[in-house]
């Protein structure tokens, strides 16, 4: 909303017929040209002084300023609380898209098998696809560039483990979870979507197990993660209104897994969210619509956020 600030130029003078008053004002107009100059330098009250349409009504706001600006921004003479405008100035925060849609050109690299500390899997997968060939990573892809531009308007730093193409496939689950430990992410999550039969359908949030095993000990990131999980599931079923899953979870909407390298090697606060089943109808229907992944991601931030302030 554009705001029209109070008006600060001067009323005009009156016009005076006698001609001594006409004297004294025409000797009075260097110095009101002089302070006029000094007031167009150091910005009218209130108005914009970063650039050259500082203090006019109805000025645009700088682009860099966030979509939900405080009304503090609007007051003249104000400035908008930081802490306000950008609760997650200071924090880091990795999202990870589940797979990679170059990942079925790179089969050989993908099925190489990597130590997750309980034991060995596949650096990575294909992912699954609706029944009309909706792919697991575009709809990871998109719903994660959704969510780092909500973070990043509320001040976050965000991390990608990939951002589709670079790299063009992978990275392995391995790595994954070492980018949000160098990171020193405050929260990760890893966004995917499921590939169960028809009629199960619903979300849920993995939360990772106790687990202290070669290369894995989640020991000190499961009361963490299960709190950021908890964050997630509840923000994301109220903003979606998408059900818990009918089939993990016991309806919950929350499930504990050690068999997930990106959880077990995660020295990090994470989460995985399967967001929905690609094989059912009702479900794929949910997944496949744009307005509803904004919604899948706006649950997710708004989890994120409560969990980073809390």
């Amino acid at each position: 909303m554009s705001y029209t600030g109070p008006e600060f130029d001067p009323p005009q003078q009156r016009r005076f017929r006698r001609a001594p008053l006409a004297v004294g004002l025409a000797a009075l107009v260097p110095g009101a040209l002089l302070g006029w100059v000094v007031y167009e330098g150091v910005g009218r009250p209130g108005g914009n002084s970063g650039g050259s349409g500082g203090g006019q009504a109805g000025a645009a706001a700088p682009k860099s300023a966030p979509a939900a600006a405080s009304d503090d921004a609007k007051v003249p003479g104000a400035s908008p609380s930081p802490s306000a405008a950008r609760p997650l100035q200071g924090k880091v925060v990795v999202i990870d898209p589940g797979h990679n849609p170059g990942n079925f050109q790179h089969t050989s690299e993908i099925n190489q098998k990597v130590n997750i500390g309980t034991n060995w899997k596949e650096c990575d997968t294909t992912g699954t696809s609706t029944n009309d060939g909706y792919s697991e990573a575009r709809f990871t892809l998109d719903v994660a560039h959704r969510l780092r531009t909500l973070l990043e308007r509320q001040g976050a730093t965000v991390k990608m483990t990939h951002d589709g193409d670079q790299p063009a496939w992978g990275p392995c689950v391995t790595e994954r979870a070492e980018i949000g430990n160098t990171a020193h992410a405050d929260a990760a999550i890893s966004i995917h979507a499921d590939g169960a039969p028809e009629g199960d359908r619903g979300f849920h949030v993995i939360l990772p197990a106790s687990v202290h095993s070669g290369a894995a000990d989640t020991r000190p990131i499961v009361d963490s993660s299960r709190t950021l999980g908890e964050h997630i599931e509840s923000d994301f079923a109220k903003v979606t209104g998408s059900p818990p899953s009918n089939y993990v979870g016991n309806g919950t909407g929350l499930d504990v897994r050690q068999d997930l390298g990106g959880l077990n090697l995660s020295t990090v606060p994470k989460v995985f969210i399967e967001c929905g089943n690609m094989r059912d109808s009702k479900d794929s229907a949910l997944l496949t619509s744009g307005a509803w992944r904004q919604k899948a991601a706006q649950g997710m931030s708004e989890g994120i956020v409560s969990f980073l302030r809390g």
